[in-house]
């Protein structure tokens, strides 16, 4: 789980943040995210933990420094750098959502949808579209579509709803596909 390490301005933001912890749980799925106890990484962890459900947090040695760490947490993993903090949430998850948030949820979520581009995972991969907070960046990835930047088959591969039950439904049925070869070579006059 990406997410913003605040709470936005929209109470909608924080509300999705406890009713995906509260679906996960109820759904006996696991929630693996960047460890925090702020905004709303602490708020999903903790709706997580409220519901009976097991929580694994992945955090820099650096925040926990600044005090950040989530001490509450069914496991927490302490690594030594950003990089190494996406290797193992990505090895730890069997799935990947975006709930709203800033550069690092963008950043995150991308990393690992390219990972799935190259082929290097078949996980799938989720927007909580709370309120259109992704609307903007859905029609980025449908313009690299339309400019040929982006195959289709590859835009296809970030499921989106507004609702945590209805996302978790889209993963649960995602059937992944995979293309062999994901660059052509063309030669334009």
């Amino acid at each position: 789980m990406f997410c913003g390490s605040s709470m936005g301005v929209q109470p909608a933001y924080q509300q999705a943040a406890l009713a995906m912890g509260e679906a996960l749980a109820r759904r006996e799925l696991g929630l693996v995210y960047g460890g925090g106890n702020v905004g709303l990484m602490g708020t999903i962890a903790d709706a997580t933990l409220a519901a009976g459900g097991e929580v694994i947090g992945v955090i820099p040695d650096f925040m926990v420094a600044k005090e950040i760490a989530h001490a509450g947490l069914t496991q927490l993993h302490i690594v030594k750098s950003m990089h190494e903090r996406k290797t193992m949430m990505a090895q730890l998850s069997d799935a990947f959502v975006a709930l709203p948030g800033g550069y690092g949820t963008l950043e995150e979520f991308c990393e690992v949808l390219t990972w799935a581009q190259l082929g290097l995972h078949q996980k799938p991969f989720g927007l909580l579209n709370v309120n259109g907070y992704y609307s903007p960046l859905l029609k980025f990835f449908d313009q690299a579509v339309t400019e040929e930047f982006l195959r289709p088959i590859n835009r296809s591969l970030v499921l989106e709803a507004s609702e945590p039950e209805n996302l978790l439904d889209l993963l649960a049925n995602y059937q992944p596909q995979y293309v062999d070869k994901w660059i052509r070579k063309e030669v334009k006059p």
